[in-house]
Protein backbone atom coordinates (compact mmCIF):
# COMPACT_ATOMS: atom_id res chain seq x y z
CA UNK A 1 0.00 0.00 0.00
CA UNK A 2 3.26 2.52 0.37
CA UNK A 3 5.89 3.08 -1.45
CA UNK A 4 9.35 3.94 -0.38
CA UNK A 5 8.61 7.96 -0.79
CA UNK A 6 5.94 7.29 1.32
CA UNK A 7 7.04 5.78 4.19
CA UNK A 8 10.24 8.46 4.25
CA UNK A 9 7.11 10.75 4.56
CA UNK A 10 5.23 9.49 6.94
CA UNK A 11 9.05 8.91 8.58
CA UNK A 12 9.81 12.91 8.27
CA UNK A 13 6.33 13.70 9.88
CA UNK A 14 7.31 12.06 13.06
CA UNK A 15 5.06 8.96 12.72
CA UNK A 16 6.08 5.12 12.21
CA UNK A 17 4.00 3.04 10.05
CA UNK A 18 2.53 1.29 13.06
CA UNK A 19 0.76 4.39 13.79
CA UNK A 20 -0.85 5.42 10.29
CA UNK A 21 -1.89 1.62 10.22
CA UNK A 22 -3.76 1.95 12.91
CA UNK A 23 -5.45 5.18 11.80
CA UNK A 24 -6.05 3.70 8.45
CA UNK A 25 -8.06 1.01 10.75
CA UNK A 26 -9.82 3.11 12.51
CA UNK A 27 -11.52 4.50 9.43
CA UNK A 28 -12.23 0.77 8.61
CA UNK A 29 -13.81 0.05 11.81
CA UNK A 30 -15.09 3.26 13.22
CA UNK A 31 -14.56 4.25 16.91
CA UNK A 32 -17.45 3.06 19.70
CA UNK A 33 -20.12 4.89 21.26
CA UNK A 34 -19.32 5.70 25.39
CA UNK A 35 -21.50 3.74 27.53
CA UNK A 36 -23.58 6.96 28.91
CA UNK A 37 -25.04 5.74 32.47
CA UNK A 38 -26.64 9.04 33.13
CA UNK A 39 -26.14 12.84 33.27
CA UNK A 40 -24.12 14.41 35.65
CA UNK A 41 -26.29 16.48 37.97
CA UNK A 42 -26.02 18.61 41.12
CA UNK A 43 -25.41 16.33 43.85
CA UNK A 44 -24.75 13.30 41.54
CA UNK A 45 -21.20 13.85 40.38
CA UNK A 46 -21.64 17.91 40.78
CA UNK A 47 -20.64 19.84 43.69
CA UNK A 48 -22.13 22.96 44.46
CA UNK A 49 -20.44 25.21 46.68
CA UNK A 50 -21.57 27.11 49.13
CA UNK A 51 -20.47 30.87 50.08
CA UNK A 52 -18.59 29.73 53.20
CA UNK A 53 -16.98 27.06 50.96
CA UNK A 54 -15.73 29.31 48.42
CA UNK A 55 -14.57 31.66 51.33
CA UNK A 56 -12.28 28.57 52.59
CA UNK A 57 -11.04 27.34 49.05
CA UNK A 58 -9.84 30.75 47.50
CA UNK A 59 -8.11 31.89 50.65
CA UNK A 60 -6.56 28.62 50.63
CA UNK A 61 -5.67 28.58 46.97
CA UNK A 62 -4.00 33.00 47.91
CA UNK A 63 -2.19 30.95 50.79
CA UNK A 64 -0.42 29.10 48.49
CA UNK A 65 -0.42 30.09 45.78
CA UNK A 66 3.11 32.07 46.01
CA UNK A 67 5.32 28.36 46.86
CA UNK A 68 3.50 26.85 43.41
CA UNK A 69 3.95 27.38 40.12
CA UNK A 70 0.66 27.55 38.28
CA UNK A 71 0.31 27.96 34.94
CA UNK A 72 -1.91 29.41 32.47
CA UNK A 73 -2.76 27.09 29.63
CA UNK A 74 -4.61 28.97 26.35
CA UNK A 75 -5.63 26.87 23.22
CA UNK A 76 -5.33 29.85 20.76
CA UNK A 77 -4.38 27.83 17.68
CA UNK A 78 -7.69 27.73 15.72
CA UNK A 79 -8.34 30.31 13.28
CA UNK A 80 -11.38 32.80 13.65
CA UNK A 81 -13.11 31.13 10.21
CA UNK A 82 -16.12 30.29 11.91
CA UNK A 83 -16.48 33.40 13.56
CA UNK A 84 -16.69 35.29 10.80
CA UNK A 85 -18.87 32.88 8.31
CA UNK A 86 -21.47 35.05 7.49
CA UNK A 87 -19.54 37.46 6.46
CA UNK A 88 -17.32 35.79 4.17
CA UNK A 89 -21.01 34.83 2.99
CA UNK A 90 -21.87 38.30 1.90
CA UNK A 91 -18.84 39.07 0.38
CA UNK A 92 -17.96 36.16 -1.33
CA UNK A 93 -21.99 34.95 -2.46
CA UNK A 94 -23.78 37.71 -1.85
CA UNK A 95 -25.90 36.08 0.64
CA UNK A 96 -27.19 38.55 3.19
CA UNK A 97 -29.18 37.76 5.96
CA UNK A 98 -30.15 39.51 9.52
CA UNK A 99 -26.65 39.39 10.66
CA UNK A 100 -25.00 41.41 8.52
CA UNK A 101 -27.67 44.19 9.06
CA UNK A 102 -27.14 43.74 12.51
CA UNK A 103 -23.87 44.04 12.36
CA UNK A 104 -23.60 47.12 10.30
CA UNK A 105 -26.08 49.06 12.28
CA UNK A 106 -24.02 48.58 15.51
CA UNK A 107 -20.78 48.64 13.43
CA UNK A 108 -19.51 51.28 15.93
CA UNK A 109 -19.87 49.67 19.03
CA UNK A 110 -17.32 47.02 17.70
CA UNK A 111 -14.47 47.43 19.98
CA UNK A 112 -12.39 47.34 16.27
CA UNK A 113 -14.05 49.73 14.93
CA UNK A 114 -11.50 52.41 15.34
CA UNK A 115 -9.03 50.06 13.49
CA UNK A 116 -11.57 49.08 10.68
CA UNK A 117 -12.69 53.31 10.63
CA UNK A 118 -9.16 53.53 8.89
CA UNK A 119 -9.93 51.74 5.64
CA UNK A 120 -13.27 52.86 4.78
CA UNK A 121 -14.87 56.01 3.34
CA UNK A 122 -18.52 57.97 3.50
CA UNK A 123 -18.48 56.12 -0.56
CA UNK A 124 -17.84 52.50 0.78
CA UNK A 125 -20.36 50.19 0.54
CA UNK A 126 -21.64 47.28 2.75
CA UNK A 127 -19.97 45.08 0.91
CA UNK A 128 -16.69 46.88 1.23
CA UNK A 129 -16.93 47.55 5.30
CA UNK A 130 -17.60 44.03 5.34
CA UNK A 131 -14.55 43.30 3.15
CA UNK A 132 -12.42 45.27 5.48
CA UNK A 133 -13.22 43.11 8.04
CA UNK A 134 -12.43 39.82 6.82
CA UNK A 135 -10.29 40.35 4.03
CA UNK A 136 -8.43 43.24 3.07
CA UNK A 137 -7.98 45.61 6.04
CA UNK A 138 -8.47 43.84 9.76
CA UNK A 139 -8.06 40.40 7.32
CA UNK A 140 -9.62 38.91 10.53
CA UNK A 141 -10.69 36.01 8.24
CA UNK A 142 -7.40 34.70 8.46
CA UNK A 143 -6.26 35.26 11.66
CA UNK A 144 -7.18 33.57 15.27
CA UNK A 145 -9.27 34.70 17.58
CA UNK A 146 -6.55 35.78 19.58
CA UNK A 147 -5.50 38.44 17.62
CA UNK A 148 -9.02 40.18 17.13
CA UNK A 149 -10.15 43.18 18.85
CA UNK A 150 -12.80 42.08 21.51
CA UNK A 151 -13.22 44.73 24.43
CA UNK A 152 -12.97 48.64 24.18
CA UNK A 153 -12.26 50.57 27.44
CA UNK A 154 -12.65 54.60 26.52
CA UNK A 155 -10.29 55.49 24.19
CA UNK A 156 -8.30 52.22 24.16
CA UNK A 157 -8.84 48.38 23.46
CA UNK A 158 -7.58 44.58 24.57
CA UNK A 159 -7.36 41.71 21.65
CA UNK A 160 -8.63 38.53 22.97
CA UNK A 161 -5.10 37.69 23.87
CA UNK A 162 -4.47 40.63 26.19
CA UNK A 163 -7.21 40.08 28.22
CA UNK A 164 -5.67 36.57 28.93
CA UNK A 165 -2.79 38.23 30.40
CA UNK A 166 -5.01 40.28 32.69
CA UNK A 167 -6.71 37.51 33.99
CA UNK A 168 -3.40 35.58 34.38
CA UNK A 169 -2.85 38.45 36.54
CA UNK A 170 -5.55 37.87 38.75
CA UNK A 171 -5.56 34.23 39.57
CA UNK A 172 -2.58 32.60 37.71
CA UNK A 173 -0.03 34.68 39.75
CA UNK A 174 2.94 32.45 41.41
CA UNK A 175 4.25 35.36 43.24
CA UNK A 176 5.02 37.98 41.03
CA UNK A 177 5.21 35.74 38.44
CA UNK A 178 2.70 35.23 35.68
CA UNK A 179 3.39 32.32 33.45
CA UNK A 180 0.97 31.79 30.43
CA UNK A 181 1.33 29.45 28.02
CA UNK A 182 -0.39 29.61 24.12
CA UNK A 183 -0.77 26.72 21.56
CA UNK A 184 -0.92 29.06 18.16
CA UNK A 185 -0.10 28.09 14.81
CA UNK A 186 2.83 28.72 13.08
CA UNK A 187 1.83 31.06 10.57
CA UNK A 188 0.41 33.29 13.33
CA UNK A 189 3.15 33.35 15.81
CA UNK A 190 4.86 36.55 14.64
CA UNK A 191 1.08 38.59 15.50
CA UNK A 192 1.19 36.95 18.79
CA UNK A 193 4.57 38.30 19.63
CA UNK A 194 3.66 41.40 18.07
CA UNK A 195 1.21 42.19 20.33
CA UNK A 196 3.15 41.07 23.49
CA UNK A 197 5.73 43.60 22.79
CA UNK A 198 3.76 46.08 22.06
CA UNK A 199 1.28 45.37 25.11
CA UNK A 200 3.57 43.43 28.01
CA UNK A 201 5.35 46.40 29.80
CA UNK A 202 1.83 48.18 29.93
CA UNK A 203 0.69 45.14 31.71
CA UNK A 204 3.36 44.25 33.86
CA UNK A 205 3.70 47.75 35.51
CA UNK A 206 -0.01 48.13 35.85
CA UNK A 207 -0.49 44.97 37.62
CA UNK A 208 3.02 44.59 39.18
CA UNK A 209 3.36 41.47 37.53
CA UNK A 210 6.57 39.65 35.24
CA UNK A 211 4.92 37.90 32.80
CA UNK A 212 6.39 34.56 31.12
CA UNK A 213 4.46 33.87 28.13
CA UNK A 214 5.43 30.42 25.95
CA UNK A 215 3.85 29.63 23.12
CA UNK A 216 4.46 26.13 20.92
CA UNK A 217 2.44 24.42 18.21
CA UNK A 218 0.63 21.75 17.49
CA UNK A 219 3.40 19.08 16.65
CA UNK A 220 3.46 17.39 13.03
CA UNK A 221 3.75 13.62 14.84
CA UNK A 222 -0.19 14.08 16.35
CA UNK A 223 -1.41 14.82 12.97
CA UNK A 224 -3.51 12.10 10.83
CA UNK A 225 -3.67 10.90 7.75
CA UNK A 226 -6.79 11.60 5.38
CA UNK A 227 -8.86 8.73 3.43
CA UNK A 228 -11.22 8.66 0.40
CA UNK A 229 -14.37 7.80 1.23
CA UNK A 230 -13.51 4.01 0.28
CA UNK A 231 -11.03 4.29 3.15
CA UNK A 232 -7.80 4.19 0.87
CA UNK A 233 -4.83 6.91 1.31
CA UNK A 234 -5.64 9.85 -0.14
CA UNK A 235 -3.30 11.17 -2.30
CA UNK A 236 -2.68 14.92 -3.50
CA UNK A 237 -2.49 16.15 -6.96
CA UNK A 238 1.40 15.80 -7.13
CA UNK A 239 0.87 11.51 -5.49
CA UNK A 240 1.68 12.40 -2.14
CA UNK A 241 -0.21 11.18 1.26
CA UNK A 242 -2.29 14.35 2.81
CA UNK A 243 -1.72 14.76 6.59
CA UNK A 244 -4.74 16.61 8.58
CA UNK A 245 -4.23 18.09 12.07
CA UNK A 246 -5.47 16.06 14.51
CA UNK A 247 -8.39 17.92 16.80
CA UNK A 248 -8.00 20.09 19.83
CA UNK A 249 -6.90 15.98 21.27
CA UNK A 250 -3.45 16.53 19.59
CA UNK A 251 -2.76 19.07 22.42
CA UNK A 252 -2.07 16.62 25.48
CA UNK A 253 1.08 16.65 23.81
CA UNK A 254 1.40 20.46 24.52
CA UNK A 255 -0.19 20.41 28.09
CA UNK A 256 2.10 17.05 28.87
CA UNK A 257 5.70 19.08 28.04
CA UNK A 258 4.14 22.07 30.52
CA UNK A 259 6.62 21.74 33.57
CA UNK A 260 3.81 23.24 36.61
CA UNK A 261 2.26 21.99 39.44
CA UNK A 262 -1.30 23.96 38.82
CA UNK A 263 -2.38 24.89 35.10
CA UNK A 264 -5.54 26.17 34.33
CA UNK A 265 -7.13 25.50 31.03
CA UNK A 266 -9.37 27.95 28.86
CA UNK A 267 -10.19 28.80 25.53
CA UNK A 268 -8.84 32.15 23.68
CA UNK A 269 -12.49 33.34 23.26
CA UNK A 270 -13.88 32.77 26.58
CA UNK A 271 -13.06 36.19 27.98
CA UNK A 272 -14.96 39.17 29.64
CA UNK A 273 -14.20 42.95 30.28
CA UNK A 274 -12.46 44.01 33.55
CA UNK A 275 -16.27 45.10 35.01
CA UNK A 276 -17.43 41.55 35.03
CA UNK A 277 -14.75 39.69 35.45
CA UNK A 278 -15.54 39.33 39.51
CA UNK A 279 -16.98 35.78 39.21
CA UNK A 280 -14.65 34.32 37.10
CA UNK A 281 -11.83 35.42 39.18
CA UNK A 282 -13.27 33.94 42.61
CA UNK A 283 -14.07 30.63 41.26
CA UNK A 284 -11.14 29.90 39.25
CA UNK A 285 -9.17 30.13 42.42
CA UNK A 286 -11.97 28.48 44.49
CA UNK A 287 -11.54 25.61 41.90
CA UNK A 288 -7.96 25.40 42.40
CA UNK A 289 -8.59 25.33 46.26
CA UNK A 290 -10.96 22.14 45.78
CA UNK A 291 -7.52 20.76 43.92
CA UNK A 292 -5.41 21.54 46.20
CA UNK A 293 -7.57 19.93 49.11
CA UNK A 294 -7.73 16.87 46.76
CA UNK A 295 -4.19 16.41 45.96
CA UNK A 296 -3.69 16.17 49.79
CA UNK A 297 -6.10 13.95 50.76
CA UNK A 298 -4.94 11.69 47.51
CA UNK A 299 -1.59 12.09 48.38
CA UNK A 300 -1.72 10.99 51.99
CA UNK A 301 -3.42 8.08 50.96
CA UNK A 302 -1.16 7.12 48.81
CA UNK A 303 1.42 7.28 51.17
CA UNK A 304 -0.66 5.40 53.70
CA UNK A 305 -0.91 2.40 50.82
CA UNK A 306 3.16 2.32 50.56
CA UNK A 307 3.67 2.70 54.09
CA UNK A 308 1.26 -0.21 54.50
CA UNK A 309 -1.22 1.61 56.87
CA UNK A 310 -3.45 2.21 54.75
CA UNK A 311 -7.39 2.35 55.74
CA UNK A 312 -9.19 0.96 52.62
CA UNK A 313 -12.58 1.19 53.44
CA UNK A 314 -11.69 4.96 53.62
CA UNK A 315 -9.74 5.24 51.24
CA UNK A 316 -12.66 3.68 49.12
CA UNK A 317 -14.96 5.74 50.32
CA UNK A 318 -13.13 8.96 49.18
CA UNK A 319 -12.57 7.92 45.81
CA UNK A 320 -16.07 7.26 45.22
CA UNK A 321 -17.71 10.06 46.74
CA UNK A 322 -14.37 13.19 46.23
CA UNK A 323 -13.03 11.37 43.35
CA UNK A 324 -16.32 10.33 41.95
CA UNK A 325 -15.25 6.88 40.65
CA UNK A 326 -17.62 4.34 41.25
CA UNK A 327 -16.07 1.11 41.86
CA UNK A 328 -16.36 -2.55 41.02
CA UNK A 329 -17.32 -5.19 42.85
CA UNK A 330 -13.92 -6.90 42.71
CA UNK A 331 -11.80 -4.03 43.91
CA UNK A 332 -8.99 -4.40 46.10
CA UNK A 333 -5.43 -2.01 47.58
CA UNK A 334 -4.23 -2.37 44.27
CA UNK A 335 -7.37 -1.12 42.29
CA UNK A 336 -7.35 1.75 44.69
CA UNK A 337 -3.77 2.75 44.65
CA UNK A 338 -3.72 2.93 40.48
CA UNK A 339 -6.90 4.90 40.56
CA UNK A 340 -5.19 7.39 43.28
CA UNK A 341 -2.34 7.93 41.12
CA UNK A 342 -3.45 9.52 38.24
CA UNK A 343 -4.08 13.46 37.17
CA UNK A 344 -6.69 15.31 38.70
CA UNK A 345 -8.84 17.83 36.54
CA UNK A 346 -11.20 20.12 38.43
CA UNK A 347 -13.79 21.05 35.82
CA UNK A 348 -16.28 23.66 35.84
CA UNK A 349 -19.62 23.31 34.91
CA UNK A 350 -22.31 25.78 34.04
CA UNK A 351 -26.49 25.13 33.91
CA UNK A 352 -27.92 25.01 30.53
CA UNK A 353 -28.24 27.74 28.86
CA UNK A 354 -29.09 26.33 25.35
CA UNK A 355 -25.18 26.94 24.57
CA UNK A 356 -23.46 24.43 22.11
CA UNK A 357 -20.88 22.08 23.54
CA UNK A 358 -20.32 19.04 25.45
CA UNK A 359 -21.72 17.92 28.97
CA UNK A 360 -20.86 15.84 32.09
CA UNK A 361 -21.98 12.22 32.05
CA UNK A 362 -21.23 8.97 34.44
CA UNK A 363 -20.08 6.71 32.13
CA UNK A 364 -19.45 2.96 32.94
CA UNK A 365 -16.28 1.29 31.60
CA UNK A 366 -16.11 -3.00 30.33
CA UNK A 367 -14.99 -3.70 34.16
CA UNK A 368 -18.37 -1.94 35.76
CA UNK A 369 -16.61 0.98 36.89
CA UNK A 370 -17.97 4.13 36.29
CA UNK A 371 -16.47 7.45 36.42
CA UNK A 372 -16.99 11.43 34.99
CA UNK A 373 -16.47 12.26 31.56
CA UNK A 374 -17.03 15.14 28.92
CA UNK A 375 -19.01 14.18 26.29
CA UNK A 376 -19.22 15.46 22.38
CA UNK A 377 -22.73 14.43 21.00
CA UNK A 378 -20.56 12.38 18.49
CA UNK A 379 -19.43 10.02 21.31
CA UNK A 380 -23.18 8.87 22.43
CA UNK A 381 -24.96 6.67 20.73
CA UNK A 382 -28.59 7.65 18.57
CA UNK A 383 -30.30 5.85 21.39
CA UNK A 384 -28.60 7.49 24.19
CA UNK A 385 -28.91 11.10 22.55
CA UNK A 386 -32.15 11.67 25.12
CA UNK A 387 -29.82 11.76 27.86
CA UNK A 388 -27.50 14.38 26.55
CA UNK A 389 -31.13 16.91 25.83
CA UNK A 390 -32.22 15.72 29.65
CA UNK A 391 -28.25 17.00 30.83
CA UNK A 392 -28.83 20.15 33.08
CA UNK A 393 -24.82 21.37 32.72
CA UNK A 394 -22.93 21.60 30.28
CA UNK A 395 -18.56 22.04 29.59
CA UNK A 396 -17.45 25.44 29.43
CA UNK A 397 -13.98 24.31 29.03
CA UNK A 398 -13.04 25.72 32.50
CA UNK A 399 -10.21 23.29 34.36
CA UNK A 400 -7.79 23.52 36.83
CA UNK A 401 -5.06 20.30 36.61
CA UNK A 402 -3.03 18.69 39.32
CA UNK A 403 0.04 16.79 37.01
CA UNK A 404 2.53 15.80 39.72
CA UNK A 405 2.07 12.50 41.86
CA UNK A 406 2.94 12.65 45.01
CA UNK A 407 6.49 12.58 45.00
CA UNK A 408 6.63 15.19 42.40
CA UNK A 409 7.06 13.65 39.34
CA UNK A 410 5.02 14.66 36.75
CA UNK A 411 2.81 12.67 35.06
CA UNK A 412 3.43 11.67 31.67
CA UNK A 413 -0.06 12.75 30.42
CA UNK A 414 -0.24 10.78 26.97
CA UNK A 415 -0.51 7.69 29.12
CA UNK A 416 -3.94 8.63 30.43
CA UNK A 417 -5.87 8.95 27.38
CA UNK A 418 -8.69 6.77 25.83
CA UNK A 419 -7.51 6.19 22.76
CA UNK A 420 -10.76 4.66 21.35
CA UNK A 421 -12.88 8.47 21.65
CA UNK A 422 -11.80 10.05 18.30
CA UNK A 423 -14.36 10.53 15.77
CA UNK A 424 -14.16 10.69 12.03
CA UNK A 425 -15.36 13.62 9.88
CA UNK A 426 -16.22 14.88 6.25
CA UNK A 427 -13.90 17.15 4.97
CA UNK A 428 -12.28 17.63 1.19
CA UNK A 429 -9.04 18.85 -0.45
CA UNK A 430 -9.07 20.55 -3.58
CA UNK A 431 -12.55 19.96 -4.53
CA UNK A 432 -12.64 16.02 -3.30
CA UNK A 433 -14.08 14.59 -0.50
CA UNK A 434 -12.31 12.89 1.95
CA UNK A 435 -12.82 11.39 5.47
CA UNK A 436 -10.40 12.67 8.30
CA UNK A 437 -9.77 11.65 11.84
CA UNK A 438 -9.77 13.52 15.08
CA UNK A 439 -7.95 12.65 18.03
CA UNK A 440 -9.59 11.99 21.43
CA UNK A 441 -10.85 15.77 22.59
CA UNK A 442 -8.06 17.39 25.13
CA UNK A 443 -11.40 17.38 27.74
CA UNK A 444 -13.15 14.13 26.41
CA UNK A 445 -11.14 11.15 25.96
CA UNK A 446 -7.30 12.89 25.93
CA UNK A 447 -8.31 12.84 29.48
CA UNK A 448 -10.32 10.03 29.76
CA UNK A 449 -8.11 8.43 32.98
CA UNK A 450 -7.78 11.51 34.89
CA UNK A 451 -9.83 11.83 38.15
CA UNK A 452 -12.46 14.23 37.41
CA UNK A 453 -14.43 16.28 39.70
CA UNK A 454 -17.27 18.78 38.17
CA UNK A 455 -17.94 21.96 40.02
CA UNK A 456 -20.68 24.02 39.16
CA UNK A 457 -19.65 27.58 38.11
CA UNK A 458 -21.94 30.72 37.28
CA UNK A 459 -23.04 31.04 33.79
CA UNK A 460 -20.77 34.79 33.98
CA UNK A 461 -17.75 32.61 33.91
CA UNK A 462 -18.96 31.61 30.36
CA UNK A 463 -18.25 34.61 27.55
CA UNK A 464 -17.79 32.85 24.39
CA UNK A 465 -17.35 34.20 21.26
CA UNK A 466 -18.28 31.75 18.65
CA UNK A 467 -19.65 34.45 16.07
CA UNK A 468 -18.42 38.27 15.73
CA UNK A 469 -22.21 39.12 16.73
CA UNK A 470 -21.38 37.88 20.53
CA UNK A 471 -18.89 40.96 20.75
CA UNK A 472 -22.57 42.68 21.56
CA UNK A 473 -23.38 41.11 23.93
CA UNK A 474 -23.41 42.89 27.43
CA UNK A 475 -20.58 41.05 28.41
CA UNK A 476 -18.55 42.09 25.53
CA UNK A 477 -19.48 45.92 25.68
CA UNK A 478 -18.46 49.07 27.86
CA UNK A 479 -20.76 49.82 30.86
Amino acid sequence: MFSREDLSQITEHGLTLEAVEHQLENFRQGFPFLNIVRAASANDGIEVLSNEAITRLTTRYDAEASMRKIVKFVPASGAATRMFKELFEFVNEGRRGKGIDTLLENIRKFAFWPELESFVTEKSSDEDIVAAIVKHGLSYGSKPKGLVTFHAYGDDSRKAIEEHMVEGAAYARSGDEVYIHFTVSEEHMGGFWDVLGATQPFYEEQFGVKYNVSFSVQKPSTDTIAVNPDNTPFRTDDGRLLFRPAGHGALIENLNDIDADVIFVKNIDNVTTDARRGDTIRYKKALAGVLLELQEQTFAYLKAIDSGVADVEAIAEFIEKRLCVKLPEDWDVHTLRRLLDRPIRVCGVVRNQGEPGGGPFWVSAADGQQSLQIAESSQIAPEQMHLMKSATHFNPVDLVCGVRRYNGEKFDLTKYTDPATGFISQKSSGGRDLRAQELPGLWNGAMANWNTVLVEVPITTFSPVKVVLDLLRPEHQPE
